[in-house]
């Protein structure tokens, strides 16, 4: 009975952290958040698949909750604040051949980050000497960038904001002395919402003339004109907006195993499967127009009319997966870890939005690489109640210079970390970790048309900047 009054405090324990802190997801490198607890925050995540000594490890390496005795609760949160910036230097307008819509060029699109926090919550219990269950509540990819509506790269992007809400329950298995696995199911829910500027006067003349282009120059002559004398002068610089909303739900699963060497020493494996979303939602456009066009023409009004008409889309996204290795030491009172985590960003070459028909709606090339990350880190017990965390870690982007996009201007970056955890007797711990993220050159040359039939937006030259710092606090319960 003892285990079951312990098991309903820790579930309570578990939805109040997790529902306390509003779950809006942040940037991190590429959009994948190894901002999972608040106790390795202070190594810099280093070593974490063979450290994590908390029901947390059920994300890092789930073969490790066989060193968590009894029951654990794990709610922390991460607030990561991000600032991000752009300067231009020689970005142009949407233009199509020597037709240069008129539209203003806009501003630098101010600051599109901020601080936001990341919650996650874990319960693991050990039921025998030999087996361990568990569940993770977490938020394991997360991106939000927000420019100016009136930006220079408004025509790329504007609103950016995708959420991951992660279920994750698990089971370990003690094999032995020296061995450990274990695994689990993931259950995710993705939502997305994109925006961008929409310059419907480069529309309405590119769209025209996709539509008359196997017709006579006279034709085609006649039909341009025609939508450009509707559109007028001010018609021409005509611009609104596009908002992409979408959700889906997919599953993935995790596999681990932890290995102890002498009596030192842990080496731990762990890997997360690629999880594949097929995302359904809608496109709203706002303030686009309406096209009537006499006789003969009036099917490529239609067609215009369909263009910019609101309606359901889809896309498919397969999120990356990750194969992480490490290694932890102890002697005394030091512990140092190590870790190399490798992630498949390549199962995102591009985003291709359809609408229900089929037809794309947009496309927008991505060509995401592999990456990898590696850390080192070390703690240091100070006494029975307190112990000092230190880390760094390099982290690889995704993104290629050519293909940056305002959704992900992200780079290379160098992590530096600290944090404390504090012992409040046998049953509660606290922890408090703080890392600062050096981020890399950023630079943008994003073209006006990524190929000859493609809609306008605009040349975007210049360079992002950012910075970094996240700020996390961790509650562990013993039972």
């Amino acid at each position: 009975m003892k285990h079951h009054s312990a098991m309903h405090k820790a579930m309570a324990i578990v939805v109040i952290g997790l529902f306390a802190a509003a779950p809006v997801p942040a940037l991190a490198s590429g959009f994948q958040l190894v901002e999972q607890n608040a106790s390795g925050l202070g190594n810099a995540y280093a070593g974490q698949a063979a450290g994590a000594r908390n029901a947390s490890a059920i994300y890092f390496n789930p073969a490790a909750l066989t060193r968590v005795k009894g029951w654990n609760v794990v709610t922390s949160a991460e607030s990561i604040g991000v600032g991000t910036t752009f300067t231009d230097t020689g970005s142009s307008g949407p233009s199509a051949g020597a037709f240069q819509f008129p539209v203003s060029l806009g501003n630098d699109g101010g600051d599109a980050g901020k601080w936001v926090p990341v919650p996650n919550a874990y319960v693991s219990g050990q039921l025998t000497d030999r087996i361990w269950l568990g569940v993770a509540f977490n938020v394991p990819f997360g991106l939000e960038t927000d420019w100016d509506p009136a930006w220079v790269g408004r025509f790329h992007g504007t609103q950016s904001k995708v959420q991951t809400y992660n279920v994750n329950p698990t089971v370990a298995v003690k094999l032995n002395e020296s061995l450990s696995v274990g695994g689990g199911v993931s259950y995710q829910h993705l939502k997305a919402d994109l925006g961008q500027g929409v310059a419907f006067g480069s529309l309405a003349f590119v769209g025209t003339a996709q539509a008359v282009a196997a017709y006579p120059p006279t034709v085609q002559a006649q039909a341009v004109g025609a939508v450009l004398a509707q559109l007028g002068p001010s018609g021409r610089a005509l611009e609104g907006s596009a908002l992409i909303t979408g959700d889906s739900n997919a599953w993935g699963f995790n596999l681990g195993a932890l290995v102890k060497v002498g009596k030192q020493m842990h080496v731990g494996a762990s890997y997360r499967s690629k999880i594949k979303h097929d995302l359904t939602g809608d496109v709203t456009f706002t303030g686009a127009p309406t096209f009537s066009l006499p006789g003969s023409l009036a099917p490529i009004g239609a067609g215009l009319n369909a263009r910019f008409a609101s309606g359901p889309v889809a896309t498919t996204i397969e999120l990356p997966d990750t194969l992480s290795v490490a290694a932890t030491w102890e002697k005394d009172k030091l512990e140092v870890l190590a870790d190399w985590t490798w992630t498949g960003w390549s199962s995102i070459p591009s985003l291709d939005i359809a609408r229900a028909d089929g037809s794309a709606l947009s496309t927008v090339d991505l060509k995401f690489q592999d990456t990898w990350r590696a850390g080192v880190g070390a703690n240091y017990k100070v006494n029975d109640s307190w112990t000092v965390r230190v880390g760094t870690a390099y982290d690889k982007a995704p993104v290629q210079d050519e293909f940056r996009t305002p959704r992900l201007p992200d780079a290379n970056r160098v992590w530096t970390a600290a944090g404390l955890e504090w012992k409040l007797g046998k049953r509660a711990t606290v922890d408090v970790g703080y890392a600062h993220i050096f981020v890399g050159d950023a630079p943008s040359d994003l073209p006006n048309q990524s190929t000859p039939t493609s809609t306008p937006v605009g040349h975007l030259v210049g360079d992002y900047g950012a910075k970094v710092d996240i700020l996390g606090v961790q509650v562990s319960l013993q039972f």
